[in-house]
């Protein structure tokens, strides 16, 4: 099994030559996104009226999208290039599931939610503008987006269950196992869909989404080396050294965006890397500005729906902060260290 002492270096080499890797790719990347015209765009100046989001935002407009996509690619050539290699560097490979079975499900789950997102990125930015019931819809429809996220979650969820036979749910401080039999695959599908959507909403702000990513891998690339999860543990190692490279062009003010290629795909595996590890309650945790994210939307849904008024300004919950005044670096930095107590928090919560 993985011995302590060889976990440590080897989280630190994958990470790093990740890093490098990404460090060298990325600006000749960007420029390669503003040749094929991947950037954002401008989309106030394309509704009848202006809404607030567009007032905080189209300055923005101009910087490439896409950054994901850079990720996804040497995260996923890395995995498949350096897996079969580790045994070499003295760690006997060890997980609960076959490899090649939970490889497939971590690669259908980062690929094809990120293809998703590409498509969406591609129609969002070459496409015409559609027609909706409060202004012009950019991109793939709600219902577009949300069936194919459907059609792929159920599919995972599947895997997940058949394939690994992930069937049960540990609830900490009580010590509580339950059972989900076949009721795990829709359990599981309702995760992967709730944090794909929960990571693109707080991809808002420059930094915000990709930092507070950088401490949930920190934190989990512990639980699945805790866990005897090789191929897991390796393959988040070299997706955080990819993400802080990346992280350095997009903070504020952000040269490189990442895209719903990068926001679906990131927001499933989060998921995924969760129900694989068995650490749920965790995930809940440790990516809890994520949930606070999504839940101020569905408020706000709620708030239009029920009351037929806005609960806040603006949703999700960092836009309200922007429009009220807060600087967005501002917003960012608290968010992450936020998000750093409460990975320390989730942590603990895996241990117990």
């Amino acid at each position: 099994m993985m011995n302590s002492p060889s976990i440590l270096p080897l989280a630190l080499g994958l990470s790093i030559f990740s890093f490098v890797m990404t460090s060298v790719l990325i600006v000749p990347f960007i420029d390669l996104l503003f040749k094929l015209k991947l950037t954002r765009k401008k989309e106030g100046d394309l509704r009848s009226r202006k809404s607030l989001f567009d007032k905080l935002h189209d300055h923005k407009a101009g910087t490439p999208i896409g950054g994901g996509i850079l990720i996804i690619v040497l995260t996923t050539v890395l995995f498949l290039l350096l897996m079969p290699l580790i045994s070499y560097m003295g760690v006997v490979v060890q997980a609960s599931f076959t490899y090649l079975e939970e490889r497939l499900v971590i690669l259908l789950t980062f690929v094809g939610f990120g293809l998703i997102g590409l498509l969406d990125d591609v129609v969002k930015i070459f496409g015409k503008p559609k027609k909706g019931t409060l202004g012009s819809i950019f991109g793939l429809t709600k219902i577009q987006k949300f069936s194919l996220q459907f059609v792929l979650a159920f599919i995972i969820s599947g895997l997940l269950y058949r394939l690994l036979g992930i069937h049960i749910l540990h609830i900490p401080f009580f010590n509580i196992v339950v059972d989900l039999g076949i009721l795990y695959i829709p359990f599981a599908a309702f995760i992967i869909i709730f944090f794909t959507n929960a990571f693109n909403f707080t991809d808002g702000l420059d930094g915000l989404a990709s930092g507070l990513l950088m401490i949930y891998l920190f934190a989990f690339v512990f639980i699945a080396a805790g866990s005897l999860d090789t191929p897991l543990f390796i393959f988040i190692s070299l997706w955080l050294g990819s993400i802080i490279a990346f992280l350095y062009f997009n903070v504020w003010p952000a040269r490189i965006f990442l895209g719903d290629a990068g926001a679906l795909a990131f927001g499933a595996m989060i998921a995924v890397v969760g129900l694989i590890t068995g650490s749920v309650m965790s995930l809940f945790v440790i990516g809890g500005i994520f949930v606070v994210e999504a839940a101020s939307s569905l408020i706000q849904i709620l708030g239009w729906k029920i009351l037929k008024r806005p609960i806040f300004p603006i949703a999700p919950i960092h836009h309200t902060f922007l429009a009220i005044g807060w600087e967005e670096p501002k917003i960012v930095m608290r968010a992450w260290l936020v998000g750093v107590i409460l990975a320390i928090f989730g942590l603990w919560l895996a241990t117990i």
